[in-house]
């Protein structure tokens, strides 16, 4: 198989276990990952609880899951090599029944912010793939997503940071253009990318469109049916920033 291009810079191996959270429910578990999509941020280390669990993390990239069970955790983002007093944010991360989720840096620095995506691991079609749209370059307008070459619309109207999901793409390659919504123009064509049956992918639309940063990466997030088999995905969470 023809891979698609990855939009990873490193990856991170997570520890598994982490300090006791504030308040335990049930015990079930919770799979959450991080991904530093804050484009002029430099590189920032993750704590949970007070304890490194991520070092050095540049923009672009996405790190393995950590496994927490039900409860409350203090996440906080710091600097690379800085202690959590000079955390740049700092916020209380609720996750329960087996939620499985995406927690993302996106935003300029000035404005640094994290958003909950959730991760889809629900059983797809026969023969078809699920392919997740993240927009997440702070400046850049809403966008439409077309097949390339076409004025055919696949998903429209994505603001930042909004995402959308496309559920029975027949597998297959195929690029796409993204425009201004309501545009004829094109800011950006992907490659072509392979889309594989039963597989998940994420594109994210990132970097900052007036300085001429705008592109879209691509990942394969293949591990629906695992997951699924061990119990998660019909989870919840939420992130207050403090």
């Amino acid at each position: 198989m023809r891979r698609i291009m990855i939009a990873l810079l490193a990856m991170f191996a997570l520890v598994l276990t982490v300090a006791a959270p504030k308040s335990l429910g049930a015990q079930t578990m919770n799979m959450v990952r991080v991904m530093h999509a804050s484009p002029d941020a430099p590189a920032v280390d993750i704590y949970v609880n007070g304890q490194r669990v991520l070092a050095d993390v540049p923009f672009f990239s996405y790190s393995g899951y950590l496994s927490l069970p039900d409860g409350t955790y203090q996440v906080a983002i710091t600097p690379a090599g800085e202690s959590t007093d000079d955390a740049v944010l700092v916020g209380d991360l609720t996750v329960e029944g087996g939620y499985i989720g995406t927690i993302a840096a996106v935003n300029t620095l000035d404005n640094f912010e994290v958003i909950l995506y959730d991760d889809d691991i629900s059983p797809m079609a026969a023969g078809t793939s699920r392919v997740r749209i993240i927009h997440a370059s702070p400046d850049a307008p809403t966008v439409d997503i077309k097949v390339a070459g076409t004025s055919t619309v696949v998903v429209g109207d994505v603001s930042f940071p909004q995402y959308a999901t496309l559920n029975g793409v027949p597998a297959g390659t195929y690029a796409f253009d993204i425009s201004p919504a309501g545009s004829t123009d094109v800011a950006f064509t992907t490659p072509d990318l392979r889309f594989e049956q039963g597989w998940t992918y994420t594109l994210i639309a990132t970097g900052l469109f007036d300085e001429g940063g705008f592109w879209v990466q691509s990942r394969v997030d293949n591990v629906a049916e695992p997951l699924a088999a061990a119990g998660f995905g019909n989870g919840t969470a939420k992130f207050v920033q403090r």
